[in-house]
């Protein structure tokens, strides 16, 4: 294994492990010693890839970040949904209902209820992104549903988006608080009920007006 190789798994072990540290721990939680303890690297290891502490919890806080905008847009972008682009209504379906560890929490939601995260503006501007990403492209969806015809045209994209992100958030937090994934389930479902297209069976076999 070349040093290159040796450098970049250095840099990806203190990765991880300050992401799971963030989580079980918090920023101010997370030493330098616990991070390099995790990662299994040294001080010297840690300081050349990374100028302290505040930096690579950033990169922590990047990677989550990316991935968490990753999961969604194989959803959102239609690509698991019945091997095409799906309709908007089965795409938003797709997210809400996606495989999650539901008991676990959402990595990005958890960061906003670090008190240091929020507090720092450069450790809270990734986690911002990909919310605002997040509505931005839930809104377009919700858009093209209501330009086909799919949706109401009263529907209100914007507020839209921001009811199924905050709908996502607040089901984890139900369902921590209840010790039951399905608290999450029952949110989730009930909005959908509610985005039902129009012309669709409802659960008790009516069809929602046009």
């Amino acid at each position: 294994m070349t040093s290159t190789s040796n450098a970049s798994t250095a840099s990806e072990r203190l990765i991880d492990a300050t992401r799971e540290l963030l989580w079980e721990r918090g920023y101010v939680g997370t030493s330098p010693k616990a991070i390099q303890q995790r990662a299994g690297a040294g001080q010297g290891s840690m300081y050349h890839h990374f100028t302290g502490k505040p930096d690579l919890a950033l990169a922590a806080i990047r990677r989550t970040a990316e991935e968490t905008r990753a999961a969604a847009e194989r959803v959102l972008g239609g690509e698991r949904v019945l091997g095409g682009e799906g309709t908007a209504y089965e795409r938003i379906a797709a997210y809400l209902r996606r495989e999650r560890d539901v008991l676990r929490g959402c990595p990005v939601g958890r960061l906003t209820m670090d008190p240091d995260v929020v507090a720092d503006e450069g450790l809270r501007a990734p986690v911002d992104e990909t919310l605002d990403w997040l509505r931005g492209r839930l809104a377009g969806i919700v858009r093209e549903g209501v330009a086909s015809g799919e949706f109401d045209g009263a529907l209100d994209p914007e507020g839209t988006a921001a009811a199924i992100v905050a709908t996502v958030q607040g089901g984890y937090v139900l369902a921590r608080a209840s010790g039951s994934a399905a608290a999450f389930g029952t949110a989730v479902e009930g909005l959908l009920g509610l985005l039902r297209p129009l012309g669709t069976p409802g659960p008790l076999g009516g069809r929602r007006a046009a």
